[in-house]
């Protein structure tokens, strides 16, 4: 007998975290932490539902924080089995970590307790990790063994199947948005029994690929035209690597004015170069302009600001300028202090080009917003407000109904389970699959249980 219960993720885009269990083996899907949310840090701190020490192993689909945040925690509290995710998830999720692990200690220090997990508890799971390759086979008992698949989302993510009793099981992790000036395509759930799936994005439709690239140069532009300063809040993994690729190409074809640029961000620093370790996870395109000796991610104009001291260097650069620094919804890092700076300057646009989860600065900006706080300081938004999600590393509506379509075509598939989506999104999302592929689609309640 195997059964699925859902301890994060469920109703909710972050906190991904699914125990699966075949007989009497216990394995994980994600550890994450949850953000954004009134009660997030509460979850963060509380004890795991379950036993970490009777987990077999825990497979990781990718390398964000709402997938990989709570494992040193996890290892806290017991877990001593094996880490599963590809070299490039695990490298990426290894230097954000550390990063995760600085701002949890201040942020515990103001709240006067101490942080959930420590460098020890860090450096134990490191230690417990295993890189494997797509398409690689891990045994897990009597019949019961998992692969990775290519999700297309950042580089190395992967969607997990579980073979058990006859049966598959796929978890998408989060689904890329195909396609990609970097990574290949997602691979589908072929065969699928069950298929969990991601639904951030279950009631939308992004706008065409085509016309991204055409809103950038224009936002580009016309910030520059005005004088302003283009704030671009971006994603240390994935998001920040291809907003590179896609200026260096405009500036290569003096598509934009040449302005200074600026990366401000140590983490997306150090992610870009795992990016360049990794050539043979790209796409066929990218790896035939890198065999050329183009450098990817630098080019003429642009700055990479690793100390604080670079970065408070930007403020000193007068005139148009474009800024990416993270977080990426506006939740923390320096994008905060150039957000301060030029939120009130009409002349000035803050671009958004990924999901703003509820609760964030971000999106409250996004909603519109006229009067932000921002280090305790009230800061009237004047600028022009963008956001292209085009730039979105997840599916859109359509494509994820294709891909669970895709999975069902074999005639096997006997339930989905909509996840990681806000509950409007994911119950759209069901709603759909049930509706046009005659599937049972749910979305499940925390700590639900299902058997399979």
């Amino acid at each position: 007998m195997a059964k699925l219960t859902f301890y994060g993720g469920a109703q909710s885009v972050t906190g991904s975290n699914y125990l699966l269990q075949v007989g009497d083996i216990k394995v994980l899907v994600d550890c994450g932490m949850f953000q954004g949310s009134s009660d997030a840090e509460e979850k963060n701190y509380g004890k795991f539902p379950y036993h970490p020490a009777e987990l077999s192993a825990v497979f990781v689909s990718h390398s964000h924080a709402d997938h990989t945040g709570r494992l040193p925690k996890l290892y806290r509290e017991g877990f001593r089995g094996t880490l599963y995710a590809t070299p490039p998830t695990l490298d990426m999720a290894f230097i954000a970590l550390p990063d995760n692990l600085s701002l949890m200690i201040d942020s515990a220090k103001r709240a006067g307790h101490p942080p959930f997990f420590s460098q020890k508890d860090l450096e134990g799971v490191i230690g417990l990790a295993k890189g494997v390759s797509y398409g690689e086979e891990i045994h897990l008992g009597p019949d019961f063994s998992a692969v990775l698949h290519d999700a297309g989302h950042i580089l190395g993510s992967a969607i997990i199947e579980f073979r058990f009793e006859g049966k598959k099981i796929y978890f998408s992790g989060d689904l890329g948005n195909p396609p990609t000036p970097l990574l290949r395509p997602f691979e589908y759930p072929l065969g699928a029994d069950y298929i969990v799936v991601e639904s951030a994005y279950g009631d939308r439709i992004h706008e065409d690929r085509s016309t991204r690239k055409e809103k950038l140069r224009s936002i580009v532009k016309e910030t520059i035209l005005k004088g302003g300063t283009l704030m671009i809040p971006s994603f240390a993994m994935e998001r920040t690597q291809e907003l590179l690729f896609e200026l260096e190409e405009m500036h290569k074809s003096k598509e934009i004015p040449d302005v200074p640029m600026f990366l401000d961000s140590p983490l997306a620093i150090k992610l870009t170069e795992v990016y360049q370790k990794y050539p043979e996870y790209f796409n066929k395109e990218t790896k035939y302009i890198i065999d050329s000796g183009e450098d990817l991610f630098n080019f003429p104009g642009l700055r990479y600001c690793r100390t604080s001291e670079e970065s408070k260097s930007i403020n000193n650069v007068i005139g148009p300028k474009v800024i990416i620094a993270g977080s990426g919804m506006s939740a923390g890092g320096r994008i905060l202090h150039h957000e301060r700076r030029y939120l009130s300057d009409p002349n000035s646009t803050l671009l958004f080009i990924g999901f703003q989860a509820d609760g964030t600065l971000g999106r409250k900006i996004f909603d519109g917003a006229k009067e932000v706080s921002i280090f305790d300081e009230k800061i009237p938004v004047r600028c022009r407000v963008e956001a292209i999600g085009g730039y979105s590393a997840h599916a859109d509506q359509p494509t994820l109904l294709n891909w669970v379509a895709q999975g069902a075509e074999a005639g096997h598939l006997k339930k989905v389970f909509a996840v990681q989506g806000e509950t409007a999104s994911a119950a759209t999302l069901a709603g759909l699959i049930t509706a046009t592929l005659h599937v049972p689609a749910l979305v499940p309640a925390p700590d639900q249980t299902v058997e399979l």
